[in-house]
């Protein structure tokens, strides 16, 4: 009996049918990877991360983290909004980030007294060119430059058939604007659906850039394992930019709290092209078969649309290939067992 990981299934009784398909696994199914780092301290970029005790928060010109409005900084966590009506605030690191491929771990805590479709509004975590610059986004500006993923607790857009709290992503050069009123769907590259309020365990967010793609992915269930949310490729951001979370309250509110958020640098090569190019002056961007302006159409807002990769289309190669191979196996069979049965009769 050979068992083939990779396919699912056991190859039992096939003999030399069995070693060609455990040979075609190991040839052709490419290793899985790790979507998400394991931490590993080493590569842990203290100074754009923010921990507890928060010793290295404040407005002194060695603090490497700055924060502005409502936030409230305690020993066990940062603040940004109390359960209170028409708040605001956020919290940013005052290091330019110069790393080409990164992975932020952002520990949070949204809760609150307010019932269901009664609280809000939520927080979101930036990659911007420019930091401490209020606004009506969750607490920021709303034309930005550069990267933010939204936590949306609060459905502004009845119409719209999705549940909340929402994660999603969007990618500026200054020239667009979130869309409170549609929940940010004209502009969304991609989301998903996350139950993040009041849950009496840690809940985490994991925010990874390497070599043009951007992965989201969440720990909410109190399982230590990750899920993916989101997951785009052609992703251009520049390095040069801050890290920085913010959130807001209307008139319905929550406790946004920040626990830790943990930058970690990935260890990835580039192409001698990559590495000739000034990082300092990329346009924050994404190459897409449409404008993301072509999502306020889909009612749901999942929008995925990219170009096939490479990798992908290797996945659909190895699958048809493996799929005519089990069947050709199969029959090779199931013929041979009707040959040695006719012979009984004889």
């Amino acid at each position: 009996t050979v068992f083939i990981p990779s396919l699912g299934f056991c190859a039992k009784g096939l003999g030399g049918a069995g070693a060609l398909l455990t040979l075609l696994a190991a040839l052709l199914v490419p290793p899985v990877r790790a979507d998400i780092t394991d931490g590993n301290s080493e590569h842990l970029k203290r100074e754009h991360s923010l921990t507890k005790p928060y010793q290295g928060v404040g407005t002194s010109p060695s603090s490497q983290w700055d924060f502005w409005g409502s936030t409230l900084v305690t020993s066990q966590y940062v603040r940004l909004t109390a359960d209170e009506r028409s708040k605001q605030g956020s919290i940013w690191n005052t290091v330019p980030c110069f790393l080409k491929d990164w992975e932020m771990h952002v520990q949070f805590k949204v809760h609150g007294s307010g019932k269901k479709n009664l609280h809000g509004d939520g927080f979101a975590v930036w990659y911007t060119k420019d930091r401490l610059q209020p606004g009506p986004v969750f607490g920021s500006t709303a034309n930005f430059h550069g990267l933010a993923i939204f936590i949306d607790t609060y459905p502004n857009d009845e119409a719209a058939d999705r549940s909340f709290p929402y994660i999603s992503a969007m990618v500026n050069n200054g020239s667009l604007s979130y869309d409170h009123g549609k929940d940010g769907r004209p502009t969304e590259l991609g989301g998903c659906s996350a139950d993040v309020r009041n849950k009496d365990y840690d809940t985490y967010l994991a925010i990874r850039y390497s070599k043009g793609r951007l992965t989201v992915m969440v720990d909410i269930d109190d399982k230590n394992e990750w899920k993916e949310c989101i997951d785009i490729g052609g992703v251009r951001l520049p390095i040069g930019y801050y890290f920085g979370a913010s959130a807001a309250t209307g008139d319905l509110a929550d406790n946004h709290d920040i626990i830790s958020m943990k930058l970690y640098q990935l260890m990835v090569e580039h192409s001698a092209e990559d590495d000739n190019l000034d990082w300092t002056k990329i346009e924050p961007s994404v190459s897409l078969l449409k404008s993301p302006k072509d999502n306020i159409d889909d009612p749901t807002g999942n929008f995925r649309s990219t170009s096939l990769t490479g990798w992908k289309v290797f996945l659909l190669l190895l699958c048809a290939l493996l799929g005519i191979v089990v069947c050709a196996v199969v029959g090779a069979v199931v013929f041979q067992k009707r040959q040695e049965r006719n012979k009984r009769f004889y």
